[in-house]
């Protein structure tokens, strides 16, 4: 007989409404796997786009799966269960993971449940200086900061471009974050200043404190003036924003600078870069345990802190997911399962 957990499940694409929280099959671990009890999960934008049928991108991309689904990357655990092959981790462990991204990118990978299945390679143990909602905030904005700002971290090929991404010293540099509110922005202001750079925030009025706190030198509120007229003679633009008009920030990069864009889908000013010697550069986050471990120890002295924008229970996805969707979020948002 087939043992039962709740799950958040969708049977259709569409709006918030479309979660549900359910009795679902519980999993097993398979070879070189491990089977976690949720603690908590966190919510990432592509768990918006995906439970709204990726409406954004063109038909022939758009996804076809079997439902239900179940949505979610982001975990933070104990391992109940280790498969064959498996070694590092055993029953008891608290663990966190962004789990099988980009590989389930068009069929979620079942984070919003009780029980999860994780590739040992994506795992590892949780930072003890951290709890488990902090340390399912972290791992896909985390490992996105990580391997746009310290390392790659894989050789897969790049899906934006036809060449490897590659991080540049930050070291006596001036970094500028567009975006810095939010749940990459505000990791990569940190990482940024742990590298040695001095670092331009850039994010409404109401995430100054917050900002200062984490460390920005300087601080621009978009709402005020553009971060395009306020700042000059920058070596890095990381835009954690993307959307219209990202080649703005060409004009205030230095030449030999570079511009990292986090969401580059949309960008027009390959032309005007490469005639003022400017990278412009992205890459696509990937699963990568050892990284989660090793950027871990950063959360765990407290150099690097996540910052909770609101918790819901895994039963109120939905309301998670309202929210997620009125914007203007400070950090991250994430369910809770105990």
């Amino acid at each position: 007989m087939t043992e039962m957990m709740k799950a958040v499940r969708l049977h259709a694409f569409g709006g918030p409404e479309v979660l549900h929280y359910e009795d679902a099959p519980r999993p097993v671990a398979g070879k070189d796997e491990v089977l976690v009890l949720l603690h908590a999960a966190g919510i990432n934008p592509p768990d918006l786009y995906l439970r709204d049928g990726y409406r954004a991108l063109p038909p022939e991309w758009q996804p076809s799966p079997t439902f239900p689904l179940i949505l979610g990357t982001d975990i933070s655990g104990v391992v109940a269960q280790v498969g064959e092959g498996v070694e590092g981790f055993s029953v008891g462990d608290a663990v966190y993971a962004m789990v099988r991204f980009p590989h389930n990118l068009m069929t979620g990978s079942n984070a919003y449940a009780d029980y999860v299945v994780v590739p040992a390679a994506d795992l590892a143990l949780k930072p003890a200086g951290i709890n488990h909602v902090a340390a399912a905030a972290a791992p896909m904005s985390l490992l996105t900061a990580w391997q746009f700002l310290v390392e790659r971290g894989h050789d897969a090929p790049n899906p934006f471009q036809a060449f490897d991404h590659a991080p540049v010293p930050l070291e006596g540099k001036t970094v500028l974050v567009n975006g810095a509110g939010g749940g990459v922005g505000h990791l990569a202001v940190q990482i940024a200043k742990w590298k040695g750079a001095k670092v331009i925030a850039v994010a409404s009025g109401k995430h100054r404190s917050l900002l200062q706190d984490l460390g920005a030198d300087e601080f621009i509120d978009y709402t005020a003036k553009a971060a395009e007229t306020a700042a000059s003679d920058i070596d890095l633009v990381i835009d954690a924003v993307g959307g219209a008009k990202m080649e703005r920030f060409l004009k205030i990069i230095k030449t030999g600078g570079a511009l990292f864009l986090v969401n580059p889908l949309g960008f027009a000013g390959h032309d005007e870069a490469t005639g003022r010697g400017i990278t412009v550069s992205s890459t696509q986050v990937r699963s990568n345990g050892a990284q989660l471990a090793e950027a871990g120890r950063l959360l765990d002295d407290g150099t690097v802190r996540v910052v909770i924008d609101s918790t819901f229970t895994l039963a109120d996805a939905s309301a998670a997911h309202q929210r997620a969707s009125r914007g203007s979020i400070q950090g991250k948002i994430v369910l809770t399962a105990l």
